[in-house]
């Protein structure tokens, strides 16, 4: 196992250097550039400044040379400085924002798992039954709810009809004077909203991946032996079932890491979260080009990490994955 962790660590060298050469490539094909935000606001600017806006951005010389300025920087581990005007290095901005991002994600992953998994379980035991269908018109249901329009749906409705639950930021005025309790309290009340929009389009799709996986499984030969032995239907569905149909989920989960960063643009620009998926939609506003590369190198490389981990789960999960890594190694 520990072979096969550092081959894989190695491969996601080249992938990641890769990734980085596209996305630099296409965020310079995109049109304006920094020095636009900063002069066509200005009746006094004139192209003589934005010339000199270009040559201090380094955006006069070629797109090869600023990658090659950009990969040299980057394997000192330095991002650059931000093209905004608070000239911030890229990286304290970037890991200012990160831990918000992972707190979202990983509690609207950790809500997935804990609605769909028994939601799919149940559904593919009570097949064709009224909760069956009544979850399958739900789960689809919320798949095809645009998360924006369901975001401002459920801020309509909580935050401006209701009143009860706040509607941007992660804390209210006044948090500091809370006690304990309160700011705790306070923290849920404004993280319960963008966890649940972050969570219930992944929450429709594993759900009926998981149903689908334990009905494939339950018609197997070692299921029929099993209930054949007199076990009863709790043992063989927790115990010999349900860690066979978790391995397509788990596979899942793992590439289903870019979706939930991604959608952190989304959620966090509409709730007024300061994470990073805010900082991504402001650098791209502001064509800040070192901000964006920072965010999708972050973004790349939980991406990668989420992949490698779902595969680790994978042969954790399944013995004989685990067997056939170490007879290669």
């Amino acid at each position: 196992m520990l072979q096969y962790l550092v081959k894989r660590l190695l491969l996601l060298i080249p992938l990641l250097l890769g990734i980085t050469l596209i996305s630099f490539v296409v965020i310079h094909l995109a049109p304006g550039e920094p020095t636009d935000m900063q002069t066509q606001m200005n009746p006094q600017a004139g192209t003589e400044l934005q010339d000199r806006l270009r040559v201090q951005y380094g955006l006069d010389k070629p797109l090869y040379v600023q990658y090659g300025k950009w990969l040299s920087r980057l394997l000192q581990l330095d991002f650059g400085e931000s093209f905004a005007s608070d000239r911030r290095p890229v990286f304290d901005k970037v890991v200012e924002r990160l831990p918000v991002t992972i707190l979202l994600n990983t509690l609207s992953i950790l809500l997935i798992l804990a609605v769909s998994i028994p939601l799919g379980i149940i559904s593919a035991v009570r097949r064709n039954s009224a909760f069956d269908r009544a979850a399958t018109v739900l789960v689809f249901a919320g798949f095809a709810m645009p998360s924006f329009w369901l975001a401002l749906l459920m801020m309509d409705w909580f935050g401006v009809r209701l009143g009860i639950l706040p509607v941007s930021g992660l804390k209210s005025i006044g948090y500091e004077y809370l006690s304990w309790g309160g700011q705790l309290l306070d923290r849920f009340k404004h993280l319960l909203l963008p966890v649940f929009v972050a969570a219930i389009g992944g929450l429709a799709g594993f759900s009926r991946y998981m149903r689908s996986n334990m009905l494939d499984v339950v018609r197997q030969d070692y299921i029929l032996t099993a209930r054949a032995k007199g076990l009863s239907e709790r043992t063989v569905i927790y115990k010999h079932a349900l860690r066979n149909a978790l391995l397509p989920v788990i596979t899942v989960l793992g590439l289903s890491v870019p979706g939930l960063i991604g959608g952190s643009v989304i959620f966090e620009t509409i709730f007024a979260i300061p994470g990073m998926g805010k900082l991504f939609y402001d650098g791209v506003m502001m064509r800040d080009y070192p901000l964006i590369m920072g965010i999708l190198v972050m973004g790349a490389i939980l991406t990668l990490l989420g992949n490698l981990l779902a595969d680790v789960s994978y042969a954790l999960a399944d013995p004989r994955i685990r067997h056939n890594q170490q007879g290669e190694g």
